[in-house]
């Protein structure tokens, strides 16, 4: 059963997975075996089972099996693991004013990225047009077969409906709203596509990153503000609807009679948000030459001890400090990082938050509580959405989804 245009198998027609296949390849693709021998060890299977299995995975070119380099007497022992033509993953990072680009292995290393530069006030058929072809182009240089895409992932700066796959109202995003932007590229790459928050994926990037605990809180500040919790299991908390973590709209202490995109006033977005903080200062977001010209210009101001540039940072970081302690009293985290532009300002943004959490939130809640900046600056994103599409594609469905794609070769 090859992949036919735009059509992608519904989990109700795939075969079911056969245990010991599931097995060999979990205990594969986790590390924790490496042979057949050893495998067999690990699961209590027969060996004719695993010899079974083992043979179907690299028949179907999910699995190889290679010599050892390693220096042994008598014939070298063979090692198993994921083969290059299993698949790729392709990523998005869709941005208000430009936007990243990745594709993956399915171990999650990063094959290739690029910046496209396009802006979100473009539309979404622009944007996502954009969006595909550069992917596309990057599958073809690397030479990664567009028929074995085994996931798309893409993150919004704004309210995502991830079981319809579209966004739902999102401010600044004109024409967006309710778009089909999950279908549309499952019909491109014909594949399972995943639409979800930016904030999320970025919170998910910063978890699975090494030394890091969990439960996770993740603060997104950019042209707006949004939060994604990852849980002490490694889930995402999306909410009923998709909305947890629209904190930007949570009025702030001095939030005032300022006025914000979704129409009220004194939001937190509006005051403490890095298009805020420019605005303040007069300074444009982008210019023809730079897109992100109001982010590498506030560093420099920053870096040159601006006192207009310093003063506005340090309030815009006492208003989210307020916020933040909010949550870190609701979700009791163990980490809390800070993204976007304005982590790139580390000390005065993390000296002003700290003050603020410290001083508002009990010691219960603080008491073992990092406090950081991301350390994937820009790259968060990324890395969280090949972590979500890694977990989909070896989850059940996923791997029933990959056997039937490859059924007869491929």
């Amino acid at each position: 059963m090859h992949k036919e245009d735009g059509y992608v198998a519904s989990p109700a027609l795939l075969p079911a997975v056969p245990v010991g296949l599931r097995k060999v390849l979990d205990l594969v693709v986790a590390g924790e075996a490496t042979s057949r021998a050893e495998i067999a060890r690990r699961t209590g299977l027969a060996r004719s089972t695993v010899g079974q299995q083992v043979d179907h995975l690299v028949g179907r070119d999910i699995l190889q099996e290679l010599e050892s380099r390693e220096s042994v007497r008598g014939r070298p022992p063979k090692v198993l693991t994921l083969s290059p033509r299993a698949g790729t993953i392709a990523v998005a990072d869709v941005d208000l004013l430009v936007s990243q680009v990745a594709i993956a292995d399915l171990t999650g290393r990063v094959i290739a990225r690029e910046t496209v530069d396009v802006r979100i006030d473009a539309g979404p058929e622009a944007v996502l047009e954009a969006v595909t072809q550069r992917l596309l182009r990057l599958l073809a240089r690397y030479e990664r077969d567009p028929d074995r895409v085994r996931e798309v992932v893409v993150g919004l700066p704004g309210a995502v409906d991830v079981q319809r796959g579209c966004p739902v109202r999102p401010n600044g995003m004109p024409g967006w709203d309710a778009y089909p932007v999950a279908e549309q590229l499952r019909e491109r790459f014909r594949a399972p596509v995943v639409v979800d928050n930016d904030a999320n994926l970025m919170a998910l990037g910063e978890a699975c990153q090494e030394q890091v605990d969990t439960p996770l809180l993740c603060i997104k500040i950019a042209t707006g503000i949004g939060a994604g919790v990852v849980t002490a299991d490694g889930e995402v908390y999306r909410g009923a609807d998709g909305a947890a973590g629209d904190i930007g709209h949570i009025r702030a202490v001095g939030g005032g009679d300022v006025l914000c995109a979704c129409g009220n006033v004194g939001c937190v977005g509006a005051v403490a948000s890095h298009r805020a903080v420019l605005r303040r200062l007069g300074i444009p977001e982008s210019t023809d030459d730079d897109p992100l010209y109001g982010t590498h210009e506030l560093v420099q101001r920053v870096a040159n001890n601006d006192p207009p540039a310093v003063r506005a940072l340090r309030e815009a970081a006492t208003e989210l400090g307020e916020v933040v302690a909010m949550l870190v009293y609701m979700f009791n985290p163990r980490t809390l990082v800070l993204g976007g532009p304005l982590s790139d300002l580390r000390d005065d943004l993390l000296s002003g938050v700290r003050a603020v959490v410290y001083q508002r939130a009990l010691p219960l809640a603080t008491r073992k509580l990092t406090i950081t900046t991301t350390q994937l600056a820009g790259d968060s994103g990324i890395h969280g959405a090949i972590a979500l599409a890694t977990r989909d594609v070896f989850s059940a469905q996923g791997v029933a989804r990959m056997l039937a794609d490859d059924s007869g070769g491929g």
